[in-house]
């Protein structure tokens, strides 16, 4: 599917019947090839928009994956950039694609770090975390960040009513919903449950001071709102 170097309909199936670790470790060879690796034009958005708030030094990407987010913080990072994933497989591809980096299997939600970073990135894996977890999750970011220190990730807006895509993800989630309701392991993945307006107050209650910054490059909607925010929380 996707690509003629993507999973298969079948690979896919097996996938999403998995446990999330487990499904990652076996769509990590040809995850690249999918429409889930961020896209570089998303990528090259966030880092200029990064670029004017440092310098910065050190960088860790939370749920790297294969390393997509990893070459962001290396063109706005002076100092070490290091991973994490709970996925061993995604870790794989990431150490091949950056061998200096540091990368650190671990749950998002216990990360093994003091606070040393000065740059915390996330891309495409806030699906993963119900919003139980999300105070857990910027909490863990929180203290591997120094006083100062920024994590930043980018939102993009919520499709209008009624639209073709705002039904495609809401029959997304529902289905996933299904899923996990009749099948063990449960696959965590929804795409809405990352609102802007409670992802701002978790963040703020973290210790966290909170500002938006538009990415212009990925365009704008009908009434001037960019299609996609850089959230930008320093730690206070």
């Amino acid at each position: 599917m996707f690509t003629p170097q993507g999973p298969s309909l079948r690979e896919l199936t097996v996938q999403a019947l998995s446990s999330v670790e487990h499904g990652y470790d076996l769509l990590a060879s040809k995850f690249d090839a999918t429409p889930f690796r961020t896209s570089d034009r998303l990528l090259t958005a966030v880092a200029r928009t990064l670029e004017p708030l440092g310098p910065f030094g050190t960088g860790l990407d939370v749920c790297c994956g294969t390393g997509a987010g990893l070459g962001v913080l290396r063109s706005v990072c002076a100092g070490q950039i290091a991973g994490v994933d709970f996925s061993t497989g995604m870790l794989t591809r990431a150490r091949d694609a950056h061998p200096t980096a540091d990368l650190v299997r671990a749950d998002a939600l216990a990360l093994p770090f003091a606070p040393v970073f000065d740059l915390a990135v996330s891309f495409g894996a806030f699906g993963h975390f119900l919003p139980a977890d999300q105070r857990t999750l910027f909490a863990q970011v929180h203290s591997a960040l120094r006083p100062g220190g920024t994590f930043a990730f980018p939102l993009p807006a919520p499709p209008p009513v009624g639209s073709r895509l705002y039904w495609t993800l809401w029959g997304f989630d529902a289905a996933m919903r299904l899923r996990n309701a009749v099948w063990r392991p449960p696959f965590v993945m929804y795409y809405r449950t990352f609102r802007l307006a409670d992802v701002r107050t978790r963040l703020e209650q973290t210790g966290f001071e909170v500002t938006l910054a538009p990415l212009d490059a990925l365009g704008h909607r009908e009434d001037g709102s960019p299609q996609c925010r850089l959230v930008v929380a320093r730690k206070r």
